[in-house]
């Protein structure tokens, strides 16, 4: 068995900030984050040790600092937050807070705004609640259903492929020939990184082992991606998600994970999968 990783995978710099302002706050006060800082149980244990608490809503926080997750929030809910006078502190990744900046630029030009993105993401809650009007799409059926207008303004959420974004967009532009239509490219270029070498790995592989959160939209479009080019692809969260029915002695094994899964998570499944492999070569 050959064992190989994908030359973009894990952990990118919006969430290594984010989780280290959280542990450097904990040393210093007690803190509570709204929502989950990322999508990734590994990593969420690790702030639970350090006596981080988790709420979902502001009205249950007892501390006196709340933690803006690196999913970024609206300008409404920090407004809310405050006004209980509590001290915010944002976490929100910079290409979040680029992608608000770019949403607002379209409106104040005039433009109806588009979201490409899962509808109800906290991200694109972040980017929609300030919004008198707007759609969120998906699927290219959704477009279909979208009301006729002069001008459409197009984002996305951070974490989309980049090729549903563009299709997505031209299905957009052939619906609407009449329509002036802006769009402005908002996946970040952590996840342009993965999703690329995501495809590379899958292509080599026999099978592909993606790690990342159940609830991670990043690492969801990691397994949609490999299972393109590989037919024996595996979503898990941990070392101890591995099952040796996946993998056969001749094997090349692909390795990739979401931008909120950790150097040493990685590290340990891929030394579970070899020692599984030793160990099922003595029996």
């Amino acid at each position: 068995m050959k064992i190989i990783r994908a030359e973009h995978l894990g952990m990118c710099f919006g969430v290594k900030d984010a989780i280290a302002l959280a542990l450097k706050t904990a040393r210093r006060e007690p803190l509570t984050i709204l929502g989950e800082l990322v999508h990734n149980e590994s990593v969420l244990k690790e702030l639970q040790a350090n006596n981080i608490l988790t709420e979902t809503a502001a009205a249950a926080v007892a501390t006196q600092t709340v933690m803006i997750t690196a999913h970024g929030a609206s300008e409404r809910k920090l407004a809310g937050i405050r006004s209980r006078g509590l001290n915010v502190l944002q976490a929100t990744c910079p290409l979040v807070h680029s992608a608000h900046r770019s949403l607002g630029a379209l409106v104040r030009a005039g433009f109806h705004p588009v979201i490409i993105g899962q509808p109800g993401h906290v991200e694109v809650r972040g980017m929609t609640e300030d919004l008198e009007e707007f759609d969120v799409v998906i699927y290219e059926q959704e477009i279909v259903n979208l009301r006729e207008r002069p001008r459409y303004g197009v984002i996305s959420q951070t974490t989309q492929p980049i090729e549903r974004v563009r299709r997505l967009v031209a299905r957009l532009r052939d619906q609407f020939p009449a329509s002036e239509i802006r769009f402005i490219d908002t996946v970040c270029q952590p996840t342009k990184q993965r999703q690329g070498a995501a495809i590379e790995l899958a292509q080599r592989c026999d099978v592909v082992v993606v790690i990342g959160g159940m609830h991670s939209n990043n690492t969801h479009e990691l397994v949609k991606t490999c299972s393109r080019y590989c037919s024996r692809v595996h979503h898990i969260q941990t070392a101890a998600d591995l099952r040796d029915e996946w993998f056969c002695p001749n094997d090349i094994v692909g390795i990739t994970a979401g931008t909120s899964t950790p150097d040493n998570l990685i590290d340990q499944i891929e030394q579970q999968i070899k020692r599984n492999q030793h160990e099922n070569c003595l029996v």
